[in-house]
């Protein structure tokens, strides 16, 4: 066989892998599941945002007038530093977060979402953590993504007799948010390993001593001891660096989730990291598996059914069909 055969039958193989993992169609159950679960983080995002809104954001808070920002940035807040244009933004944001959870048009919602999420970021960066990053980046593929064709209001608006079945589509978006959930904990890693702190395993004593930081106080024997410290730290890299390779082992995939779980569940519990940890445990939903979500969302479905007829029943049909407790005769 000729090189030329050889290069050609290598790049039809790639190709051939690029279009099944991209463009295979799959069920959206899972992209419907990761809509609804981002709708509810990105809802309640906004309604923190509320009781500091014009402290933060407003022409009479900490910063009067908006940042400098460089050519090609923009903001509706930046261009026009008002309260009633504040106050619209926010509602604009906050009514996008719920037609992403119902399934209302969320192509445009997201749009809307990104606007309002820009505006507000733009508008006073300083008060910006990773979790508000995290989540501004997640409505970007929600854009393209085609998450209302399953549990969504314009699914029963347009087939209300198919509303719980789900279509098959091309997974391409879906695809992207795995892509950015790996990419997330790699450069983490990356980034952790051009520090000293990281490297000498240090680090996690620094963020456990941040008193104003700390949700719970640190147990002292834990920020105290150099073993510990250096376990925490290197098992923190060990885990990210564990996820962004092998969550796309399928058998190695449930193992390393659940050890990221754990470890977002424990930095929320002691440190103050905004939606960080809440954002990134929405997108671990993407990597659910298309027919075993199927098959949760009608259990669900057929448990629920069945309580409300059984809650619709006479009551002394359901006492009649209570089985008695048997009487054993000593």
């Amino acid at each position: 066989m000729s090189a030329g055969a050889l290069v050609r039958g290598a790049g039809e193989r790639v190709w051939g892998a690029w279009e099944r993992f991209f463009f295979t169609p799959e069920s959206t159950a899972p992209l419907a599941v990761f809509r609804i679960a981002y709708g509810i983080v990105i809802t309640l995002w906004t309604l923190t945002q509320l009781p500091h809104l014009f402290v933060f954001y407003g022409p009479d808070g900490v910063l009067p007038t908006p940042p400098a920002v460089s050519a090609g940035q923009w903001g509706v807040l930046t261009m026009v530093n008002s309260v009633p244009v504040l106050a619209v933004v926010w509602l604009a944001t906050l009514l996008s977060g719920l037609a992403l959870l119902v399934g209302t048009s969320p192509r445009i919602a997201a749009i809307v979402l990104l606007v309002g999420m820009v505006a507000l970021t733009r508008r006073d960066p300083y008060v910006l953590n990773s979790g508000d990053i995290l989540l501004r980046v997640l409505a970007v593929y929600l854009v393209f993504a085609p998450s209302a064709e399953s549990l969504s209001w314009d699914r029963w608006r347009r087939d209300r007799e198919h509303f719980w079945e789900f279509p098959r589509r091309a997974p391409w978006a879906m695809r992207m948010l795995q892509v950015q959930l790996s990419v997330i904990y790699l450069a983490a890693v990356w980034a952790k390993l051009q520090g000293d702190v990281w490297r000498n395993g240090t680090a996690i004593t620094y963020a456990l001593r941040m008193l104003d930081q700390l949700r719970l106080p640190t147990p002292g024997f834990v920020a105290g001891s150099p073993l510990l410290v250096e376990w925490f730290t290197f098992g923190t890299l060990l885990t990210e660096l564990s996820i962004g390779l092998f969550v796309w082992n399928r058998r190695a995939r449930w193992w390393v989730l659940g050890a990221g779980f754990l470890m977002h569940l424990s930095i929320e519990l002691f440190i103050m990291v905004g939606f960080f940890s809440i954002g990134m445990w929405c997108l671990y939903l993407v990597f659910l598996p298309p027919e075993g979500t199927d098959r949760a969302v009608l259990a669900l479905r057929d448990r629920r059914r069945a309580r409300r007829a059984d809650d619709a029943r006479p009551p002394t049909e359901r006492e009649a069909a209570t089985p008695e407790p048997s009487v054993t005769e000593s």
